[in-house]
């Protein structure tokens, strides 16, 4: 059975330069600039032991995101045949979770300085994880 409902609560958001979606880079590799994720103070321990250098997996909701859409051309090329969302990385589609891999390039406090963030400014921040790394003892 698929449960009716889920709460999440951000646990902070994107400070950006990028404030319009549609001049966004697609893809961090693309352009993308550096960009703070500014994490609320109720969450701020968390960030025990971050440093620069770090790589983490950020995972944003992208709430300006068309949630109706199931079927698209990929990178909205239309020479490209449609395909349903879950075989892309659009960002229109039912739950819009954005997967970001970043490397750290400073903390401050509760603010972590992150490069090449595709988010554009305001985008709530679900999650962030450490990159599992097979040469170094995980924390």
């Amino acid at each position: 059975m698929i449960a009716s409902t889920i709460v999440l609560r951000p646990i902070g958001q994107v400070e950006s330069g990028l404030i319009d979606v549609a001049q966004a880079p697609k893809q961090a590799d693309e352009g993308a600039p550096e960009a703070w994720l500014v994490i609320d103070d109720a969450f701020a321990a968390g960030l025990t032991g971050l440093k620069a250098g770090d790589d983490l997996i950020l995972i944003t909701w992208l709430d300006r995101a068309d949630r109706t859409i199931l079927c698209n051309h990929p990178r909205g090329d239309v020479s490209r045949p449609v395909a349903g969302v879950f075989t892309t990385r659009s960002p229109h589609r039912p739950n819009p979770l954005g997967v970001h891999q970043v490397t750290v390039a400073a903390v401050d406090g509760a603010r972590v300085r992150v490069q090449s963030l595709e988010a554009v400014n305001g985008t709530p921040i679900l999650d962030i994880k450490a990159v599992l790394n097979p040469d170094i003892q995980q924390r």
